[in-house]
């Protein structure tokens, strides 16, 4: 080391943490074993745990700190009081000549390395038990940002020595037991990053809600990052799938969110170390801080860097505004999710529905009720009750204390990665984010629920919903034969069954993203003009800010859409549906009314592979091919495959395979199987016909019911004639299983019928059906079924089974 008080980044390894702490150690490990990889840390120096306990020596504090911890533990002072008195003794101490000395001859040598007279640093604590794999005492201790000159480095040192007794720092180690007195104090000095002039943010390597290890995570604002770590603002959001990131002609970038990014923290004039906030611009807030290739260095950054470290990790980036350069400034493991490992799997869902108050990001997958406590500073934090639901502005460090017996957290501003968030996880307390105004829509004593079981966006409801909560153990899971596969339709909800041993999904509804995500029918942006609702061109015009064509939005979203509920499958076949909602359901798109008949049975009219030739629609068709290329070719998931649905006639699947094909989506080009819902009884009398055009069937159990039966599914009053197990349907069924064994190509089914009848899915097995897909909710226990009805299988019934799966 340069010095017994001192010493440089590229001296230190992840070894060194009992003399400069997790975060400096882990700083040297990056600058000495990284650099080679491409990953650029900041220069950069610490201060050692000797500099910190000669400190306290040379100013008698170790006395004082036993006295007050001592007066504390036997009830006789506060948590605050203790705080304030350990911290003066810390701020009237003075650095002991040698150390002073070594930290002035360390930051000059940094300024001359920087090329400036005074270089611009981060001052940042770094305790000795911090950055753990089992700790992460995240934001416990203070970073001085901006710090310029050695008076002020000094003195900024002195503060976060200081802060190592912070009242949350404190009750953080009383929660996990460590002892103070054991624990030091490092100091990183490094080499400011002028993102005060560009954007910066947060990553991980790791999902951070659902534990999925497949992809990067990134939020990034504009300005310095305390503002994305402090949760003061809704940052953008994007993910980055991780086996795609080594071929280079992929840019697997499954995730853009734009945040609002309200405001940026910048150097404030007049003095070194401060800071301010600025509103943004509008352009600022519409804008995404990172393009594309930044996106994918970073994440390809956090690869390396989780590969070197053997396991998820948390890291802080920063972009310079003057040289454009990215860098990582922190990095430690992530926590949270990783510590899970293989726990059983724990799923809520809500038994009622109620009215929707106000949404966010979720965070967490669980589902919590309560009186609402609102609390808008930290003055007010004696007023809340243990069990309440927390609804604030924004935490920090200082809420710790009453976070931790919160049922649940709501805030206005913020995104996954802020403070509330990175807290409600360690806690396991569910949280919604950056909701905007929920301080201003509910109120003190309402009784609500807060859900975070629905996907990416966290609801609030009016009331006391009823809800149940099952836990699962997947290492008991039989083997089954018969492939089992899930239905997703959200892409929103498919990281959360990520740990299912799904072999795949056997049906991705596209009907979910457009409606949802993309709101907007496709027509309507190839021909904004022939909009004329007034208020739909304006919600057309607003959707669509920021593309230079309004078909983008539809383009971008579909395929992100797509390739989010791919990811956690892959390489597992992922089997997309094409669009195949009916008139009166496209109508009801912003802009669909100017282009959909009105039709007096829709569920029988324009719907499926009769729009996708048909000039009417065939360029909407046009944008679902080009997103489904995009998936493929671009973002790097060649797992999926295209299903086409409704098809009536032989003589239609060839006028829908050429159109694709003209679009680029060429069966067997580039591996691309094609498949076909298999649904109209045309479908099953035809079979042999269909099988020569198609890779695969899948039976859509609902409309074949209804078209054999003669029943309208959606019909209350013949709902006791509507029931897949009809002699009539089954035969179909076997029909159809029989015919495209016999054609040596994959049928399964994605109907719910397996799930709602055990006999149904008996039959499907003897029948030998290749997969059955489900709805996620109830796949383990088909699973179940399913095993249990292939081990008590005939010899007889297995080996036609066996047969009729080797005919393929």
């Amino acid at each position: 080391m340069t010095s017994a008080y001192t010493a440089w980044f590229d001296e230190l390894t992840a070894g060194d943490v009992a003399q400069v702490g997790g975060k400096n150690a882990s700083l040297g490990e990056m600058v000495r074993s990284l650099k080679g990889e491409g990953v650029y840390v900041p220069d950069g120096f610490a201060t050692t745990a000797t500099a910190y306990r000669e400190y306290v020596a040379v100013n008698g504090i170790e006395a004082g700190l036993r006295e007050r911890l001592g007066a504390m533990n036997s009830g006789a002072a506060s948590l605050h009081e203790t705080g304030a008195a350990i911290r003066r003794l810390f701020l009237d101490g003075e650095f002991p000549e040698p150390i002073a000395e070594a930290i002035r001859t360390s930051y000059r040598e940094l300024s001359r390395r920087s090329g400036r007279d005074e270089a611009a640093v981060a001052v940042r604590s770094s305790a000795t038990a911090e950055d753990l794999p089992d700790a992460s005492f995240a934001g416990q201790q203070e970073t001085f940002l901006n710090v310029r000159g050695e008076r002020a480095l000094l003195e900024a040192c002195r503060r976060c020595y200081a802060s190592l007794f912070t009242d949350r720092a404190i009750s953080y180690r009383e929660t996990k037991g460590f002892d103070h007195l054991q624990v030091a104090l490092s100091i990183g000095i490094q080499q400011m990053v002028r993102a005060d002039k560009a954007g910066s943010g947060v990553m991980f390597s790791i999902d951070t809600e659902t534990g999925f290890p497949g992809v990067v995570v990134i939020s990034a604002a504009w300005g310095l990052g305390e503002n994305v770590v402090q949760g003061a603002v809704n940052p953008d959001k994007y993910l980055a799938f991780k086996p795609a990131l080594d071929e280079a002609r992929f840019r697997p970038i499954i995730e853009k969110t734009l945040g609002e990014k309200e405001k940026k923290m910048v150097y404030a004039e007049g003095g070194s170390g401060r800071t301010k906030n600025l509103d943004t611009t509008r352009r600022e807030r519409e804008s995404f801080v990172l393009a594309d290739e930044e996106i994918l260095q970073l994440s390809r950054w956090a690869v390396v860097i989780e590969k070197h470290y053997g396991r998820p990790m948390d890291m802080e980036w920063a972009k310079d505004g003057e040289t454009g350069e990215l860098a990582i400034v922190q990095a430690r493991p992530e926590t949270v999710q990783s510590s899970k490992g293989s726990a059983p799997l724990k799923v809520y869902r809500l038994k009622e529905k109620g009215k929707r108050l106000v949404s966010g990001a979720a965070v967490g997958q669980a589902i919590a009720t309560g009186l609402v406590c609102v609390i808008k500073t930290a003055e007010e934090i004696d007023r809340f009750r243990p069990g309440a639901i927390l609804v604030t502005e924004i935490t920090d460090p200082d809420w710790v204390p009453i976070m931790k017996q919160a049922a649940g957290i709501i805030t206005d501003h913020g995104g996954t990665t802020s403070h509330a968030a990175i807290v409600g996880r360690e806690l396991g307390v569910p949280a919604i984010v950056g909701t905007g105004h929920a301080t201003e829509i509910l109120r003190d004593g309402q009784e609500i629920t807060l859900s975070c079981a629905e996907g990416d966006e966290g609801h609030v409801y009016e009331g006391k919903l009823a809800f149940e909560a099952t836990e699962v153990d997947l290492s008991q899971l039989p083997e089954t034969r018969t492939t089992m596969m899930v239905n997703i339709a959200s892409p929103g909800a498919a990281f959360q069954w990520w740990r299912l041993p799904a072999k795949g999904v056997g049906l991705a509804r596209m009907e979910f993203i457009i409606n949802n995500i993309i709101k907007v029918h496709p027509m309507a942006l190839v021909h904004p003009d022939r909009v004329e609702d007034r208020q739909a061109g304006r919600q057309i015009e607003e959707l669509t800010r920021g593309y230079r064509d309004p078909r983008d939005h539809f383009v971008e979203q579909l395929a992100r859409g797509i390739a989010k509920i791919a990811a956690p499958f892959h390489p597992h076949p992922v089997i997309v549906r094409l669009s195949d909602f009916k008139t009166n359901e496209y109508a009801h798109l912003i802009g669909g009314a100017a282009f959909e008949p009105k039709e007096e049975n829709p569920m029988l009219g324009w719907r499926g592979a009769s729009r996708y030739y048909d000039a009417r629609y065939r360029e909407g068709f046009a944008l679902e091919c080009r997103a489904l290329r995009k998936v493929r070719d671009e973002i790097g998931l060649p797992n999926v495959i295209v299903m086409v649905p409704f098809c009536r006639t032989p003589e239609e699947a060839d006028r829908v395979l050429a159109v694709m094909a003209e679009y680029g989506l060429r069966r067997g080009e580039d591996g691309l199987q094609v498949y076909m819902m298999c649904e109209i009884p045309s479908n099953v009398i035809l079979a042999e016909e269909f099988a020569t055009r198609f890779d695969g069937f899948s039976i859509g159990s609902n409309d074949l019911t209804q078209l054999i039966l003669g029943v309208d599914r959606d019909s209350g009053d013949l709902a006791p004639l509507f029931d897949e197990r009809s002699e009539a349907v089954k035969r179909a069924i076997r029909e159809a299983i029989g015919k495209a064994h016999a054609a040596g190509i994959k049928i399964g089914i994605c109907g719910q019928a397996p799930s709602n009848y055990p006999d149904f899915a008996a039959f499907l097995v003897e029948e030998g059906i290749d997969s059955i897909s489900l709805n996620p909710d109830s796949f383990v226990a088909t699973v179940r079924h399913v095993a249990e009805v292939e081990s008590q299988q005939a010899p007889a019934s297995r080996r036609k089974a066996d047969r009729s799966r080797g005919a393929r």
